[in-house]
């Protein structure tokens, strides 16, 4: 594979690195990124900070491929040591925020994009830069997938270490609150609304998801937040909680809620269903390319933009998802050189249900 593809990857991924892209404030990073689109001889849409191009010779009756990467990164920790935003090179290492996630896929992606439209394909194709992945905006993958083309199935490029993630677990924050009647400590007074919820949170704690799946194993609750009491010689007259769940991919986010809501005393309400867990068959021709191509189908326990896609999709990356929001990240020049050639592997003439 030429490696000016490689090169090209990583000259733009140190700009990218240079351009703080925090969520919400990518508008700088958008601009690189419809800059690069242009400069490549593609038309290049924008919406808000997402950025796409269509291949051309576009098709309606043919299947669609999405290609899609976040541009967004997470606010730098305090204990880095290196300079965030400066791209620093050491050896194979290239350091900086959003280098590994998910700046390795995104510039790799791009460059697969470019060669897959200058050949023939089964499918017509899409590569889609997207915002507020790391807050799941409403502003990001939400707000474009309107605009785009029907899409088939996604690849997207979070860092996995090339390895396919075909499950991804959902999230679901949940509220819960106890209502007790304030009293004086002393003499006994009112309803302890902590007490209330004892019940609630055991049961939290103790309960167990009957389906348990092969690749995400079983859905998840943690209560994470616990909030009772102004002062030592007030009964609480609230509890709160908050919930955290993670659903795999045989239990709907409403299916778990309503399951708690029917088991708890507590009022609960859910923050937002729209964080699905998301699969795609290991039957489909991408995921037995994958297995093809040596590499092992796994359940990922890590919330992408997959949550917001109601098609098919897998997750694969360069990089490795434990540096991902962590000081001093990185990613490996060999690993986006290693990626742009296993993509073009994985989808050169690959025959997509439509």
């Amino acid at each position: 594979m030429p490696n000016h593809y490689s090169e090209k990857a990583v000259a733009l991924l140190r700009e990218l690195i240079a351009t703080p892209s925090v969520s919400r404030e990518e508008h700088a990073a958008a601009d690189l990124m419809e800059s690069a689109l242009s400069s490549s001889g593609l038309s290049p849409h924008r919406e808000m900070n997402n950025v796409w191009a269509i291949a051309p010779g576009y098709d309606a009756s043919r299947p669609t491929l999405l290609l899609n990467a976040h541009l967004d990164t997470v606010r730098p920790v305090s204990s880095w040591v290196r300079p965030p935003f400066t791209p620093t090179l050491e050896g194979d290492r290239l350091h900086g925020l959003g280098s590994n996630d998910c700046g390795g896929g995104l510039v790799s992606l791009l460059q697969v994009f470019i060669h897959l439209s200058s050949t023939h394909q089964h499918y017509n194709l899409v590569y889609l830069a997207s915002a507020e992945e790391e807050v799941s905006g409403a502003n990001g993958l939400s707000r474009v997938l309107p605009l785009l083309p029907p899409i088939d199935t996604a690849l997207v490029g979070e860092p996995t270490g090339m390895q396919p993630a075909v499950a991804e677990k959902g999230l679901m924050v949940v509220d819960m609150v106890a209502h007790g009647k304030s009293g004086h400590a002393a003499r006994g007074e009112g309803v302890n609304a902590l007490y209330l919820m004892l019940d609630d949170l055991l049961w939290l704690r103790e309960h167990r998801f009957e389906k348990v799946s092969p690749l995400l194993g079983p859905t998840l609750m943690n209560v994470t937040v616990l909030n009772a009491g102004t002062q030592h010689n007030v009964i609480p007259d609230t509890c709160q909680a908050v919930i955290d769940v993670r659903t795999n991919e045989l239990y709907t986010n409403e299916e778990v809620f309503d399951i708690i809501r029917s088991h708890v005393r507590s009022e609960v309400k859910a923050r937002s269903f729209r964080l699905k867990s998301s699969s795609i068959s290991l039957d489909h021709p991408v995921v037995k390319r994958c297995v093809d191509m040596g590499k092992q189908p796994f359940g990922s326990p890590t919330l992408s933009d997959q949550a917001l896609m109601p098609f098919p999709s897998l997750k694969m990356g360069p990089g490795e998802s434990s540096r991902s929001h962590s000081a001093d990240e990185f990613i490996c020049i060999s690993e986006i050189e290693d990626a742009i050639e296993q993509y073009i592997r994985l989808l050169d003439g690959v025959k997509l249900e439509g």
